[in-house]
């Protein structure tokens, strides 16, 4: 699956993963030893819509700020290529009741996140409010790291994790919340 472009625009793209963790503390002390990096913890609020392709969600990170992801990915378990916009939001409340109205909500993800950085790879642990807690790692593609040295770093933090086949993920949060209520 493939994002169109418009108006000579390209999406970002990253390799992503997302499983499931058996244990947050262990995940957090191999995240800390890998880590060139630490960012904030973030509570994050995610409120997903209708759309015709892909998947379009409002992300309002509490007390700083909030940003419409559009992207598409296929929900196979494993690292997978995921293309993306990010675009920043100044009114959410206004944009959410607009959105809405025009396409309706699919559902809403609460989560805590911590984000750990290793070259360019963004690993987050997560605790998802009515799902638990979750892997995922986001290698964003550049000339430095293009896909398949991505995605081998990707399996190389697989292994580090000792993420097994069965703790990987196919579906997004908000996909998971749907089939979970």
């Amino acid at each position: 699956m493939s994002m169109p472009s418009s108006c000579g625009t390209t999406p970002s793209c990253n390799i992503e993963l997302k499983a499931r963790l058996a244990s947050l503390e262990a995940a957090q002390q191999i995240a800390r030893s890998l880590a060139d990096s630490r960012l904030p913890d973030q509570h994050q609020v995610d409120t997903y819509f209708h759309c015709r392709d892909g998947r379009l969600k409002l992300r309002e990170i509490v007390g700083e700020r909030a940003e419409l992801i559009a992207y598409c990915r296929p929900n196979v378990s494993g690292p997978k290529a995921s293309s993306y916009f990010v675009l920043p939001v100044v009114e959410p409340d206004r944009f959410k009741e607009a959105l809405d109205t025009t396409l309706g909500i699919r559902s809403r993800v609460e989560k805590h996140r911590e984000i750990y950085l290793h070259r360019n790879v963004r690993i987050h642990l997560d605790h998802v409010v009515g799902l638990g807690e979750f892997l995922e790692f986001e290698a964003v593609l550049s000339e430095a790291y293009p896909e398949a040295e991505s995605q081998k770093l990707v399996r190389e933090l697989c292994q580090k994790f000792e993420i097994a086949d069965d703790d990987l993920l196919e579906a997004s949060y908000g996909e998971m919340i749907e089939t979970a209520g």
